[in-house]
């Protein structure tokens, strides 16, 4: 494994740019009107009991990530867990990078589609797809650039749109209305579980911080700071937007925006400007976890193609910077590809689903080593407990509201599964017809 120049290395406030960057990312801008959809006032409720799971899910990332330091993360984890049977760690390898890939595009798409909206031309398509490659294709850049360019710059992103959504926030205090936030729990109580587990998305970047262990100057110190600080952080950015967004507009009117409710619920306190910021803010939020996204999945892709789980030439890294130059360039036209679908609604379920799911084997990871990794057995089995009553949560709902979309998941899981038993084929057919023939 490479080691980076100390000047190289990652501190505090990177990691944390890397958490907030990964977390704040398309996320609040489009679950938002999803949220109050499903619970109501109860929304901001949704936000919080979101942070509390990703919360209880860091927790064995942050004992794994310090007891195994390596760039794999989950995949790494998985299969230190489960060291006979490959197959587990490796499908969850495949399946978390096709989640990144899917929340690559995500980002992209929606970069696009605000960009496109700030210039007036909100319904062209072509002007979406054109601002979503460049955004895609400029943080390419970044990351093959070095570890130093790729956390400078992530920092400076990340302050930024959360200064302009904090000032959005104070700015709307003034139009919230009482009548629109109580009663609290005008749905009852269920559907605001059911909220939090949809937009589980919206907390999913935290876990990029463990790709950079490696690549961080004080891991003991800063690893735990930054995936508690970064998740506290963003629960408190989505909290204050969530409460001035439903309190200042009737749910009804927040359902009819959709993805654009955030920009909607602006205009009351501070009209056009409302949705000029709002967009400035998406445009911020959207590149910053394309940056923090492809700077840790790139060294997880990488560190599979060193094991051979995925092909080995992604593991090639540059000699002067020791960033994972073909991973990158690999995850960035993957992502371009699906950003031209132009529909990624499955890929989004996908994404949140995916990362509960990695969240839950992880945790199963951590109870399996904890007497090497030093956890606390009942606060791993209360999060285990947590993630597998939000994902039963999330399957109930999209089976009874988006049941065409859950089976395209299920049908993509499939998908990931033969791709990865047929690769393995492969490679053991390679191997063999590279062994020299004794025979003779």
């Amino acid at each position: 494994m490479h080691t980076a120049r100390r000047d190289e290395k990652l501190g505090l406030s990177e990691l944390l740019a890397i958490g907030v960057g990964g977390m704040i990312g398309g996320g609040i801008f489009s679950v938002l009107g999803l949220a109050v959809g499903i619970s109501g006032h109860g929304a901001p409720l949704a936000f919080l009991l979101g942070g509390f799971i990703a919360l209880l899910a860091g927790y064995s990332y942050i004992k794994l990530a310090l007891t195994f330091r390596t760039d794999g993360a989950s995949y790494d984890y998985l299969a230190r867990a489960f060291p006979r049977s490959p197959s587990v760690s490796a499908v969850t390898g495949w399946t978390v990078i096709v989640g990144y890939i899917g929340t690559l595009a995500l980002y992209a798409f929606t970069f696009g589609a605000y960009g496109a909206e700030l210039f007036n031309q909100g319904g062209s398509a072509p002007l979406r797809i054109v601002l979503s490659a460049a955004v895609l294709l400029v943080f390419m850049v970044v990351n093959l650039r070095g570890v130093r360019v790729s956390g400078t710059t992530e920092d400076i992103i990340v302050y930024s749109k959360i200064i302009l959504l904090a000032l959005i926030a104070i700015a709307g205090i003034p139009a919230i209305r009482r009548e629109n936030l109580l009663p609290l729990l005008d749905q009852g109580l269920a559907p605001v579980f059911i909220a939090g587990a949809t937009l589980f998305v919206a907390f999913e970047g935290f876990q990029l911080i463990t790709n950079a262990v490696v690549e961080t100057r004080n891991p003991d110190r800063d690893v735990p700071r930054g995936i508690y600080g970064s998740i506290l952080i963003t629960t408190t950015i989505y909290l204050g937007v969530a409460i001035v967004a439903v309190g200042s507009l009737p749910p009804a009117q927040m359902i009819q925006a959709k993805e654009y409710a955030l920009a909607v619920a602006a205009e009351p306190a501070l009209g056009t400007a409302g949705r000029v910021l709002v967009a400035l803010a998406a445009l911020l939020a959207t590149s910053s976890a394309v940056n923090a996204t492809e700077f840790g999945a790139s060294r997880m892709m990488a560190d599979m193609g060193r094991d051979a789980i995925m092909p080995r030439v992604l593991a090639r890294r540059s000699p002067h910077t020791g960033v994972p130059t073909v991973a990158v360039i690999a995850m960035t036209a993957l992502a371009l590809a699906l950003t031209l679908l132009a529909s990624l609604e499955t890929i989004a379920a996908f994404s949140s689903l995916t990362f509960l799911l990695v969240s839950f084997a992880v945790g199963v990871a951590n109870l399996r080593l904890a007497d090497r990794t030093g956890a606390s057995r009942p606060l791993v089995l209360l999060g285990l407990a947590v993630i597998c009553i939000t994902v039963a949560l999330v399957v109930m709902h999209m089976w009874t509201s988006q049941r065409d979309t859950l089976l395209a998941v299920l049908a993509l899981y499939a998908g990931i599964v033969v791709a990865q038993g047929l690769y393995r084929r492969v490679a053991r057919a390679a191997v063999s017809g590279d062994a020299p023939d004794r025979s003779s």
